[in-house]
C-alpha cells in the first residue's frame, strides 16, 4: 500500500479531529461547529475559503503553482452531517448529544478529506485548482443540491466532480467502484385510502379501507414482477401501515407509507405511473377512494465512464489490483452527491471500513454498519482516503491538459 508519508505522520492529529466531530455531531443545516472546524483548519494551512453555500458549507480553493487556465478545476467533496438516531457506544468521543449521532461516517469523509487539503496545500505542484466540498445535509436533506442552487459550479466552475463514502463489510485497504449505476434513486409515497366506518360485526354497513389496503399492497409488487423490465432494478417497499383505533370499529381510513428505488428515471416513471393507477382502481373496486402523494427526493448516482477508469487507475496505483473491485455491485441505498453527478461528470467510491474490529473499547453490541447505533468509522482510513484524493487530483491534472 503506497500512503503518503505526510499522512502517517498527521495520523494522531487528524484522528482528534475526527474523534472530536463525532463526539459533537450536529444535523442537516446545523453543521455550524463543525463548519467552523473545517474553516479554521483550512485557514491555518494558509488554504483560502468561501463560507455559506448550503447554508452551513464551506469550500476551501488550492490553486497549483503551475500554468494553468483559472477554469481548469476539479471537485472534491465530504459531508458533514450527523444522523437523528442514539449512539449506543460509551468510547470515549462517543456522542456527547442524545439522539444525534455519527453513524455514517460523515465525521471521517470531513477529515480525510482535511487531511488531503492540507497536503495539497504543502506539495501544489499541479495545474489546476482543486475546490474542496464540505457540504452540509446529506442525510435526506438535500444538502449537495442547496450548495448547487447557492451557485456552487457557477461560483467555482470545474470539469469534474468526485466523492467518497467508507463501507462496511469492505476490508480495510480496499475500494470498490463501478462505471454507471452505484446508488439508486430515493423516492416516498403516501397513500391515503378512504373508506365508510362501519362496526367490525357487521362489515356489510361499511367499506372497509383495510381491505382495500391489503389489495393495494399486493397490487403495488406486481409492478416490479410484471411492469418492470426483468433487467431494470427497482424495489418497491411499504414500511408503513396506519389504520383503526379499536378491536370493534371498522375505520374510515388507512394510509399506507415506503419506499421506491430504481437506478434509471425511466423505471422511476413506469413505477409512478402504475402506482397511481392501481391505486386508484383497486381502491374502487373495494368501494373505497385513494389518493398517491409521490415525492422525489435524490436521483440515482451514476458515475461517468471516463472519470470512473481515472480512479480506478489512481487506486490500482495504491493498493494494487487485487485490492480493487471496479465492478462492486451497486446499492439501493440512495446519495444526494448524485445532484453533483447530474451537473458534471465524475465518479463515486466506496473505501473499505472493515468489520467493526477497530473499534475502542465500549462499542455498542450492535455490528458496525452504516445508520447502526455500534457503528463507529475506523481511523485506519484517514492517510488511505487522504491518499487517494491528494493522487486523484494529481493524477487527473497530469491526464486533462488546460485545453480539456
Amino acid at each position: 500500500m503506497k500512503q503518503l508519508e505526510p499522512f502517517l505522520q498527521w495520523q494522531d492529529e487528524i484522528k482528534a479531529i475526527r474523534r472530536d466531530i463525532h463526539a459533537h455531531p450536529e444535523l442537516a443545516y446545523e453543521e455550524h461547529r463543525t463548519a467552523d472546524i473545517v474553516a479554521k483548519q483550512l485557514t491555518d494551512w494558509g488554504i483560502k475559503i468561501d463560507r455559506g453555500l448550503g447554508g452551513t458549507g464551506v469550500v476551501g480553493i488550492v490553486t497549483g503553482s503551475l500554468a494553468h487556465d483559472p477554469g481548469h478545476a476539479i471537485g472534491l467533496r465530504a459531508d458533514m452531517d450527523a444522523l437523528p438516531m442514539q449512539e449506543l457506544n460509551t468510547f470515549s468521543h462517543a456522542s456527547q448529544y442524545p439522539g444525534t449521532m455519527h453513524g455514517c461516517g460523515h465525521d471521517g469523509h470531513t477529515a480525510m478529506l482535511l487531511n488531503a487539503a492540507r497536503y495539497l496545500a504543502q506539495h501544489h505542484e499541479f495545474a489546476g485548482t482543486v475546490y474542496l466540498i464540505f457540504q452540509p445535509a446529506e442525510e435526506g436533506a438535500g444538502g449537495a443540491k442547496r450548495m448547487i442552487e447557492d451557485g456552487l459550479f457557477k461560483k467555482f466552475p470545474m470539469k469534474a466532480v468526485f466523492g467518497m463514502h467508507n463501507w462496511p463489510g469492505m476490508p480495510v485497504g480496499s475500494f470498490g467502484v463501478t462505471p454507471g449505476p452505484i446508488m439508486a434513486s430515493s423516492n416516498e409515497f403516501f397513500i391515503e385510502i378512504n373508506g365508510k366506518g362501519a362496526h367490525g360485526g357487521m362489515p356489510h354497513l361499511g367499506h372497509d379501507p383495510i381491505v382495500a389496503s391489503a389489495q393495494i399492497i399486493q397490487a403495488l409488487q406486481t409492478i416490479v414482477s410484471r411492469d418492470r423490465h426483468p433487467l431494470e432494478a427497482a424495489v418497491i417497499s411499504v414500511t408503513q401501515v396506519h389504520a383503526g383505533s379499536a378491536m370493534n370499529v371498522i375505520p374510515s381510513q388507512a394510509e399506507l407509507k415506503g419506499t421506491v428505488r430504481t437506478f434509471t428515471n425511466e423505471t422511476l416513471d413506469l413505477i409512478e405511473k402504475r402506482m397511481g393507477e392501481l391505486v386508484q382502481y383497486t381502491s374502487q373496486a373495494m368501494n373505497c377512494e385513494a389518493k398517491l402523494a409521490f415525492k422525489r427526493n435524490y436521483p440515482p448516482t451514476i458515475n461517468e465512464a471516463k472519470q470512473t477508469a481515472l480512479c480506478i487507475e489512481v487506486m490500482r496505483d495504491i493498493v494494487g489490483d487485487d485490492q480493487v473491485n471496479p465492478q462492486v455491485v451497486p446499492t439501493m441505498g440512495a446519495e444526494d452527491f448524485a445532484f453533483m453527478l447530474q451537473e458534471l461528470p465524475g465518479c463515486y467510491a466506496w473505501i473499505g471500513n472493515g468489520l467493526g474490529e477497530h473499534r475502542d473499547a465500549g462499542h455498542g453490541l450492535g455490528p458496525c454498519m452504516l445508520h447502526n447505533g455500534s457503528y463507529d468509522f475506523n481511523d485506519d482510513l484517514l492517510p488511505l482516503g487522504a491518499t487517494y484524493w491528494v493522487r486523484l487530483a494529481q493524477h487527473w491534472f497530469s491526464k486533462n491538459s488546460a485545453s480539456a
